[in-house]
């Protein structure tokens, strides 16, 4: 037996990173996955799966998110895991980098919640499972101000969610990593001006003298959406190395 068997679980930011692994590592575990994303092309690799349907969607359409929604009899687990990170401080910030942020980061966790929620309270059982970071309220780290600002209401929602819906059976949860070596990271660093001592830099903050792996940080989202984690709600789980100590 799974430590998720039988439950149905819907995750968005499923094609690549942290998203990829906890669609595999939620399945493998006998979950029924919708593993959601925007980027289709990338998404298909999770095509075939066993315990594991795709869907090309993007959460920060409410109708699309709404849609998503309706397809789901009932849902155990909500993963929210869609972000973007933006590099700069608050003056490198411009209004549209701030607007696109706080969409991508923080109101599309709002329209998945919103969509969700009523179907888990009709059953009295519910956990929502929410991307932060250590970036946020925890941790403040240069040039990633909206990023961070962004990551800290996710902290508070998730908190305002758990203390609201406790008492009707819905845990919510949030996980606060600090650097992942993913695609997106090694993205963001080649598209630095010298790639190489970004990387350095990156490593640099590491006090483990390495970077965290997606598979890690999936792990602890298997203990959260697992009834091993059922008195648990309304925390904020750091996997960062000791970066934040």
């Amino acid at each position: 037996m799974g430590r998720l068997d039988g439950k149905v679980i819907v995750l968005s930011a499923a094609a690549q990173g942290i998203g990829q692994a906890a669609a595999i590592a939620f399945a493998k575990e006998g979950a029924q996955v919708t593993a959601t994303d925007i980027n289709g092309e990338k998404l298909r690799e999770l095509d075939g799966y066993p315990g594991i349907k795709i869907k090309v969607v993007d959460v920060t359409k409410k109708d699309q998110v709404e849609a998503l929604a309706k397809d789901h009899d009932h849902v155990d687990v909500l993963f929210n895991v869609a972000g973007y990170v933006h590099h700069g401080s608050i003056l490198n910030t411009e209004e549209a980098d701030w607007d696109f942020t706080m969409d991508v980061n923080v109101r599309s966790m709002y329209l998945m919640i919103k969509a969700f929620l009523p179907k888990m309270l009709e059953r009295k059982s519910g956990n929502i499972i929410n991307m932060a970071s250590v970036a946020s309220s925890i941790k403040g780290v240069v040039n990633r101000c909206v990023y961070s600002t962004s990551k800290a209401a996710i902290i508070g929602l998730t908190k305002s969610v758990a203390a609201d819906f406790l008492e009707q059976g819905v845990r919510c949860n949030c996980v606060c990593p600090g650097t992942v070596d993913t695609p997106s990271l090694r993205a963001r660093i080649q598209a630095q001006p010298d790639p190489e001592q970004a990387f350095k830099d990156f490593m640099a903050r590491q006090k483990t003298g390495r970077m965290c792996t997606a598979e890690e940080v999936a792990h602890l989202c298997v203990y959260l959406a697992s009834d091993e984690s059922a008195y648990v709600t309304g925390t904020e789980h750091i996997i960062d190395g000791g970066w934040s100590l």
